[in-house]
């Protein structure tokens, strides 16, 4: 069964038909769209919630050391990933269903066009055969009704008696003309109707089953082409479902790999100091006239709460080659009046410290600095001392065994050179190897030198810890109520000094005087203090030295 010959009267059927499923492919192109725009909107979502959500700083770097942190960046990341294969699903299917089947679609409509034309064609020239037929048709019974007339006309005449001879043959003469023009007109007639019936045969049995054939196959093309893109819609997903599948995967692996035991010993490790326990405090009875220990460790406390520590001593400003001088404080009086024994009453001393040295806590804030970090990492406890200085060692082994490797690739092509000259100048490879060798050499110098200091970082536990307990006794004895002095550390430790900005040396400057600081040219220093109109800044170099230098040898 095929549309030609089951469907040869339905032309308008067949025209709303096949418009209709040209209607449908152009919705369902639409239904496409649409779902790879969610698709998209939706992966973007995704994409800005991963990217909010990602780690930033190298505060959230050190935490991602721990599962629980590292496990959520792992779903961030896991989630980022998931994202980018719902783009994929939108680009394939907008590639794969909308522009495939857009394109279709356009050749479908043309080649419908072109066939439905055909037809019409057809059926325009059926009926001008057709009018042509009735025409010839109603010539022909024109015609013979005339020819009839004549020739009753010329019976009735040759019947009369009256009648002359010259008349009758005139009139059978007449009638016989209108006979012939008849029989024309008749042969007329039959070939017209002979030819109107072929192309009316034609028509009907090979150029409308032909065409309405074609339109059947078209659609059915189409149909199949739409079925296509059907499945396509699932089977976009489907290609990437295993790696969505492995995205899941991922996430659900995250949360198996959080372990609170392992970030709780991570922890420790991060943070032990290595410090033993403060020893007991012995009891000392001032009924039996023993003198107080607190006198003893009274000059460490005092040391601490001075203006000048001994370990951050203040930057006084150099000579000036103008008329003023920076100011500077003298050294504050001794306020303790001793006793009889010699030592200054415990008593008496907080009082001291609450009326007079307290208040001048906040005038002197500005001189207290924090001690800078030094190289060897002496500032921090034992334990991460160790960590870091092993750390440093392992960073330097792997630049040092870089550098190594590139000594030797210099060799061996220096190498080549020299046995092939028309390879290369040896002579131009020189000063990469002495740079070269002069890292390795600087390399190697700092990895003994941080060698020693791990070494010594282990002889010197014992000895450190000592000394830590002797002080924490010494401050404990020397301190029945402990809140006094509390509130005195805080204020030092609120008021850590941050650098302001950053400055590259122009120039070469040697500090001699006291307060300056020497820098060479190139040099970034890190800016503690801007010039206050005197030509002086404040400034840290890279090693830990604070000192003043002219403000014209620097820029911003």
């Amino acid at each position: 069964m095929d549309w030609g010959t089951d469907l040869w009267d339905q032309y308008d059927g067949i025209d709303k038909h096949t418009q209709s499923g040209l209607d449908l492919v152009d919705r369902y192109v639409k239904f496409v769209r649409e779902r790879t725009e969610i698709e998209q909107n939706y992966a973007k979502q995704l994409r800005n919630l991963s990217k909010k959500y990602l780690k930033r700083g190298s505060k959230e770097e050190q935490e991602c050391g721990f599962t629980n942190h590292q496990s959520f960046q792992d779903i961030v990341n896991e989630l980022n990933d998931y994202a980018g294969q719902r783009e994929l699903i939108a680009e394939n299917m907008m590639t794969g269903i909308c522009v495939e089947l857009t394109k279709y679609l356009q050749d479908l409509k043309q080649e419908r066009k072109t066939y439905l034309a055909d037809a019409k064609k057809a059926q325009q020239n059926l009926e001008i055969s057709f009018k042509q037929l009735e025409n010839t048709k109603r010539r022909f019974a024109k015609e013979w009704g005339e020819a009839e007339k004549a020739t009753q006309q010329a019976e009735k005449i040759e019947n009369d008696t009256n009648a002359m001879k010259a008349d009758v043959e005139k009139v059978k003469q007449h009638a016989h003309v209108k006979t012939h023009t008849a029989e024309e007109c008749r042969n007329d007639y039959a070939a017209q109707l002979q030819k109107y019936n072929k192309e009316q045969n034609t028509f009907y049995y090979t150029e409308i089953p032909q065409l309405f054939n074609k339109l059947q196959d078209m659609d059915e093309r189409r149909i199949r082409c739409l079925a296509e893109g059907y499945s396509q819609f699932a089977e976009v997903e489907k290609k990437v479902l295993p790696i969505i599948t492995k995205c899941l995967d991922g996430i659900s692996m995250a949360g198996r790999n959080t372990n609170g035991k392992q970030d709780s010993l991570r922890f420790i490790e991060q943070h032990k100091s290595g410090f033993e326990r403060p020893a007991e405090v012995d009891f000392e009875d001032y009924s039996q006239g023993i003198k107080p220990a607190s006198s003893d460790c009274l000059p460490l406390l005092l040391q601490w709460f001075s203006p000048f520590p001994p370990c951050l001593p203040p930057f006084p400003r150099p000579s000036l080659p103008r008329s003023h001088t920076p100011l500077s404080l003298p050294p504050p009086p001794n306020p303790f009046p001793l006793s009889k024994l010699g030592h200054a009453p415990l008593s008496f001393c907080l009082r001291e410290f609450n009326r007079s040295v307290k208040p001048r806590l906040a005038t002197f804030r500005a001189l207290h600095r924090p001690s800078p970090a030094a190289e060897d990492f002496s500032h921090l406890p034992p334990e991460q001392r160790k960590k870091r200085l092993q750390s440093k060692i392992d960073d330097i082994t792997k630049e040092l065994q870089k550098e190594l490797d590139q000594s030797e690739a210099l060799e061996k092509m220096r190498g080549v050179y020299e046995r092939n000259p028309q390879m290369g100048d040896p002579a131009s490879l020189e000063p990469q190897i002495t740079q070269t060798s002069q890292n390795v050499g600087r390399l190697r110098g700092q990895l003994t030198k941080y060698e020693l200091w791990l070494a010594e970082a282990f002889r010197g536990d014992d000895s450190t810890n000592t000394a830590v307990n002797n002080n924490q006794h010494c401050s404990m004895s020397a301190d029945p109520s402990q809140n006094i002095y509390s509130e005195f550390d805080e204020d030092f430790d609120e008021d850590v000094e941050t650098p302001i900005g950053k400055a590259t040396a122009l120039y070469t400057f040697q500090g001699s005087s006291q307060g300056t600081v020497s820098i060479t040219e190139g040099e970034q220093l890190s800016v503690m203090e801007n010039d206050k109109g005197d030509g002086w800044m404040r400034v840290l170099r890279a090693n830990g030295d604070e000192g003043y230098i002219p403000s014209s040898y620097v820029k911003f």
